[in-house]
């Protein structure tokens, strides 16, 4: 039940959702009630922030700084468990094996064979349980994407109950005890998970995978023209600013480079 509470609260509570749900209310104001300049300043407010979260330099600048904690992994300690946590997905046979990773978790599983190809004695142990209704969890998903870019399923281990990556810490935990590893997930959720392992007595070597923020050249209209993506970028930004207020709320500290 707290688990369903902590996703529908926290998904009101990203940009979209949020503005759309103020916007709403504003037009409520306007139309049904006396207050109408009220209603007009919510929605004037309303679309204005979604203005500024849609542009890319708004949106990346809230980014950057929670995903540049930690650099890309180019070798260095030798492990024999590589860990990859869970993120979206679905399971249609039909589609080719990747298509059913989405959003952020096909970056994760692609760095997670690409440092499986510089350690090729290593596991790759992968976590998520399973959404409703479906036969596959997140760990089976990307498990056999992993496989279908050529690691052998001997090589693989799942662990399918952990939902949160609290949840996934603790099984990590019980899989490995005190063994070294390396952990792989989304650059900007990265800081935010090496605290729930650091919280189980883990010490992980962090690999950030699909970096968001972009410091290099656009075009000079991408920089002006308002877009999902960038929407996107600061969809991320928020939803782990309120991860880490959760952790704070649960007495889990956050330092980075820790």
């Amino acid at each position: 039940m707290l688990f369903a509470l902590k996703k529908y609260v926290g998904g009101l509570m990203m940009p979209l959702p949020l503005l759309l749900l103020l916007t709403g209310i504003g037009l409520v104001i306007l139309w049904c009630t006396r207050w109408q300049r009220s209603g007009r300043i919510l929605i004037t407010v309303s679309w204005l922030l979604l203005l500024l979260l849609s542009l890319q330099p708004v949106a990346d600048r809230l980014l950057y700084p929670i995903e540049t904690h930690y650099p890309t992994w180019q070798g260095g300690t030798q492990v024999n468990n590589i860990v990859v946590l869970g993120g979206g997905y679905t399971w249609n046979p039909a589609w080719a094996p990747s298509s059913n990773l989405v959003s952020n978790s096909l970056p994760r599983v692609a760095e997670g064979v690409r440092l499986w190809r510089a350690m090729p004695d290593a596991r790759m142990i992968f976590t998520g349980a399973a959404a409703p209704s479906n036969p596959v969890s997140t760990a089976e998903a990307g498990a056999r994407v992993a496989q279908s870019l050529g690691v052998p399923r001997s090589a693989i281990i799942t662990l399918d109950a952990p939902k949160d990556t609290e949840e996934e810490a603790a099984a990590v935990a019980g899989l490995l005890g005190q063994q070294p590893f390396i952990l792989i997930t989304s650059a900007s959720h990265l800081p935010r998970a090496v605290q729930f392992f650091h919280a189980r007595g883990l010490h992980p070597i962090p690999a950030p995978a699909n970096q968001l923020a972009i410091t290099s050249a656009l075009q000079p209209w991408e920089y002006v023209i308002p877009a999902p993506i960038w929407l996107m970028h600061s969809d991320r930004a928020v939803y782990e600013r309120l991860g880490r207020l959760w952790q704070w709320l649960k007495g889990i500290s956050y330092e980075p480079g820790q």
